[in-house]
Protein backbone atom coordinates (compact mmCIF):
# COMPACT_ATOMS: atom_id res chain seq x y z
CA UNK A 1 0.00 0.00 0.00
CA UNK A 2 2.78 2.46 0.87
CA UNK A 3 4.30 1.96 -2.59
CA UNK A 4 1.06 3.09 -4.22
CA UNK A 5 1.02 6.21 -2.05
CA UNK A 6 4.65 6.90 -2.91
CA UNK A 7 3.92 6.66 -6.62
CA UNK A 8 0.93 9.00 -6.42
CA UNK A 9 2.50 11.38 -3.85
CA UNK A 10 -0.82 13.18 -3.34
CA UNK A 11 -4.06 11.84 -1.86
CA UNK A 12 -7.09 14.08 -2.53
CA UNK A 13 -9.17 14.36 0.65
CA UNK A 14 -12.79 14.54 -0.45
CA UNK A 15 -16.07 15.47 1.23
CA UNK A 16 -19.07 14.39 -0.80
CA UNK A 17 -22.54 15.52 0.23
CA UNK A 18 -24.23 13.96 -2.81
CA UNK A 19 -23.63 10.52 -4.27
CA UNK A 20 -24.33 11.85 -7.78
CA UNK A 21 -21.12 13.89 -7.58
CA UNK A 22 -18.97 10.81 -6.97
CA UNK A 23 -18.47 9.62 -10.56
CA UNK A 24 -17.88 13.07 -12.13
CA UNK A 25 -15.31 13.70 -9.39
CA UNK A 26 -13.63 10.35 -9.97
CA UNK A 27 -13.60 11.00 -13.72
CA UNK A 28 -11.88 14.36 -13.18
CA UNK A 29 -9.23 12.89 -10.89
CA UNK A 30 -8.46 9.97 -13.22
CA UNK A 31 -8.25 12.28 -16.23
CA UNK A 32 -5.83 14.51 -14.31
CA UNK A 33 -3.51 11.59 -13.64
CA UNK A 34 -4.47 11.35 -9.98
CA UNK A 35 -6.51 8.13 -9.72
CA UNK A 36 -7.08 8.15 -5.98
CA UNK A 37 -9.25 9.68 -3.27
CA UNK A 38 -9.80 9.59 0.46
CA UNK A 39 -13.56 9.96 0.87
CA UNK A 40 -14.22 11.32 4.34
CA UNK A 41 -16.94 9.84 6.52
CA UNK A 42 -18.21 13.30 7.41
CA UNK A 43 -21.39 12.87 5.40
CA UNK A 44 -24.04 10.17 5.04
CA UNK A 45 -23.13 9.84 1.36
CA UNK A 46 -19.59 8.57 2.03
CA UNK A 47 -20.10 4.81 1.80
CA UNK A 48 -22.33 4.97 -1.28
CA UNK A 49 -19.91 7.43 -2.89
CA UNK A 50 -17.03 4.98 -2.42
CA UNK A 51 -19.15 2.15 -3.77
CA UNK A 52 -20.15 4.19 -6.83
CA UNK A 53 -16.61 5.36 -7.54
CA UNK A 54 -15.28 1.82 -7.18
CA UNK A 55 -17.81 0.54 -9.74
CA UNK A 56 -16.99 3.33 -12.22
CA UNK A 57 -13.20 3.14 -11.79
CA UNK A 58 -12.14 -0.27 -10.40
CA UNK A 59 -8.46 0.68 -10.62
CA UNK A 60 -8.69 3.78 -8.45
CA UNK A 61 -6.99 3.78 -5.06
CA UNK A 62 -9.99 4.59 -2.87
CA UNK A 63 -9.95 5.00 0.86
CA UNK A 64 -12.15 6.29 3.65
CA UNK A 65 -11.18 9.19 5.88
CA UNK A 66 -12.41 10.54 9.21
CA UNK A 67 -13.07 6.97 10.35
CA UNK A 68 -13.96 7.36 14.03
CA UNK A 69 -15.68 4.07 14.91
CA UNK A 70 -15.35 0.36 14.26
CA UNK A 71 -18.76 0.44 12.56
CA UNK A 72 -17.55 3.08 10.11
CA UNK A 73 -14.44 1.02 9.42
CA UNK A 74 -16.56 -2.02 8.55
CA UNK A 75 -18.95 0.06 6.45
CA UNK A 76 -16.09 1.66 4.51
CA UNK A 77 -14.35 -1.62 3.73
CA UNK A 78 -17.63 -3.25 2.74
CA UNK A 79 -18.19 -0.34 0.33
CA UNK A 80 -14.84 -0.98 -1.36
CA UNK A 81 -12.34 1.19 0.52
CA UNK A 82 -8.78 -0.08 0.20
CA UNK A 83 -7.48 1.84 3.22
CA UNK A 84 -8.75 3.80 6.20
CA UNK A 85 -7.58 7.10 7.68
CA UNK A 86 -8.49 8.60 11.04
CA UNK A 87 -7.76 12.08 12.40
CA UNK A 88 -6.41 10.68 15.66
CA UNK A 89 -5.25 7.43 17.20
CA UNK A 90 -8.16 5.53 18.74
CA UNK A 91 -6.69 2.25 20.02
CA UNK A 92 -10.05 0.48 19.85
CA UNK A 93 -10.57 1.40 16.20
CA UNK A 94 -6.95 0.69 15.29
CA UNK A 95 -6.98 -2.72 16.96
CA UNK A 96 -10.26 -3.59 15.23
CA UNK A 97 -8.79 -2.69 11.85
CA UNK A 98 -5.61 -4.65 12.46
CA UNK A 99 -7.58 -7.68 13.61
CA UNK A 100 -9.64 -7.62 10.42
CA UNK A 101 -6.69 -6.86 8.15
CA UNK A 102 -7.78 -3.34 7.23
CA UNK A 103 -4.90 -0.99 6.32
CA UNK A 104 -5.25 2.03 8.61
CA UNK A 105 -3.35 5.31 8.91
CA UNK A 106 -4.19 6.87 12.28
CA UNK A 107 -3.46 10.53 12.90
CA UNK A 108 -0.66 11.60 15.24
CA UNK A 109 1.17 14.83 16.05
CA UNK A 110 3.14 14.10 19.25
CA UNK A 111 5.86 11.65 20.36
CA UNK A 112 3.41 9.99 22.77
CA UNK A 113 0.97 9.30 19.94
CA UNK A 114 3.75 7.97 17.71
CA UNK A 115 4.80 5.55 20.45
CA UNK A 116 1.19 4.44 20.95
CA UNK A 117 1.00 3.69 17.24
CA UNK A 118 4.29 1.79 17.30
CA UNK A 119 3.02 -0.27 20.22
CA UNK A 120 0.19 -1.38 17.94
CA UNK A 121 2.64 -2.26 15.18
CA UNK A 122 1.85 0.79 13.03
CA UNK A 123 4.71 2.79 11.51
CA UNK A 124 2.92 4.49 8.59
CA UNK A 125 0.99 7.36 10.13
CA UNK A 126 -1.02 10.42 9.21
CA UNK A 127 0.51 13.62 10.58
CA UNK A 128 -2.43 15.87 11.43
CA UNK A 129 -3.07 18.76 11.55
CA UNK A 130 0.20 19.09 9.68
CA UNK A 131 0.72 22.80 9.25
CA UNK A 132 -0.84 23.80 12.58
CA UNK A 133 1.24 21.17 14.41
CA UNK A 134 4.57 22.50 13.16
CA UNK A 135 4.73 21.42 9.54
CA UNK A 136 7.92 20.03 8.03
CA UNK A 137 10.02 21.15 11.01
CA UNK A 138 7.90 19.07 13.38
CA UNK A 139 8.01 16.04 11.08
CA UNK A 140 11.81 16.26 10.97
CA UNK A 141 11.94 16.56 14.76
CA UNK A 142 9.73 13.48 15.21
CA UNK A 143 11.73 11.55 12.62
CA UNK A 144 14.97 11.94 14.56
CA UNK A 145 14.10 9.45 17.34
CA UNK A 146 11.52 7.53 15.29
CA UNK A 147 13.53 6.69 12.20
CA UNK A 148 11.26 3.74 11.39
CA UNK A 149 8.16 5.92 11.02
CA UNK A 150 7.00 7.59 7.81
CA UNK A 151 4.26 10.18 7.61
CA UNK A 152 1.31 11.29 5.50
CA UNK A 153 0.93 14.99 6.39
CA UNK A 154 -2.59 16.35 6.00
CA UNK A 155 -4.07 19.66 7.06
CA UNK A 156 -2.78 22.92 5.65
CA UNK A 157 -0.93 21.22 2.79
CA UNK A 158 -1.35 23.06 -0.51
CA UNK A 159 0.39 24.00 -3.76
CA UNK A 160 2.63 26.52 -1.98
CA UNK A 161 4.19 24.01 0.44
CA UNK A 162 3.64 20.65 -1.26
CA UNK A 163 7.21 20.49 -2.60
CA UNK A 164 8.64 21.17 0.84
CA UNK A 165 6.65 18.35 2.42
CA UNK A 166 7.44 15.85 -0.33
CA UNK A 167 11.14 16.69 -0.12
CA UNK A 168 11.18 15.43 3.47
CA UNK A 169 12.57 11.85 3.49
CA UNK A 170 10.13 10.67 6.15
CA UNK A 171 7.08 11.78 4.14
CA UNK A 172 5.72 9.13 1.79
CA UNK A 173 2.79 11.19 0.43
CA UNK A 174 0.61 14.18 1.29
CA UNK A 175 -3.12 14.51 1.78
CA UNK A 176 -4.83 17.64 0.53
CA UNK A 177 -8.21 19.06 -0.38
CA UNK A 178 -7.37 22.21 -2.31
CA UNK A 179 -7.95 20.53 -5.68
CA UNK A 180 -11.26 19.02 -4.53
CA UNK A 181 -12.63 21.88 -2.44
CA UNK A 182 -16.22 21.56 -1.23
CA UNK A 183 -17.38 24.58 -3.22
CA UNK A 184 -15.97 23.18 -6.47
CA UNK A 185 -17.78 19.88 -6.00
CA UNK A 186 -20.99 21.59 -4.85
CA UNK A 187 -20.97 23.89 -7.90
CA UNK A 188 -20.19 21.06 -10.32
CA UNK A 189 -16.89 22.61 -11.40
CA UNK A 190 -15.25 19.32 -12.32
CA UNK A 191 -13.22 20.91 -15.13
CA UNK A 192 -11.62 23.15 -12.50
CA UNK A 193 -11.01 20.14 -10.27
CA UNK A 194 -9.31 18.36 -13.17
CA UNK A 195 -7.15 21.41 -13.86
CA UNK A 196 -6.10 21.86 -10.22
CA UNK A 197 -5.45 18.13 -9.85
CA UNK A 198 -3.25 18.09 -12.94
CA UNK A 199 -1.31 21.05 -11.56
CA UNK A 200 -0.84 19.18 -8.26
CA UNK A 201 0.46 16.14 -10.13
CA UNK A 202 2.96 18.36 -11.98
CA UNK A 203 4.20 19.87 -8.71
CA UNK A 204 4.57 16.41 -7.17
CA UNK A 205 6.60 15.16 -10.11
CA UNK A 206 9.05 18.04 -9.68
CA UNK A 207 9.46 17.39 -5.94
Amino acid sequence: MTEQFEQLKIIPVVKLDRVQDAVPLADALVQAGLPCAEVTFRTEAAADAIRTMRAAHPGMLLGAGTVLTTAQADEAMDAGAAFLVSPGLNPRVAEHCLKRGYPILPGVCTPTEVEAALALGLDRLKFFPAQAAGGVAMIKALSAPYTMVRFLPTGGVGPDNLREYLACPSVFACGGSWMVADRLIRDGKFDEIRKLSAQAVAIAREA
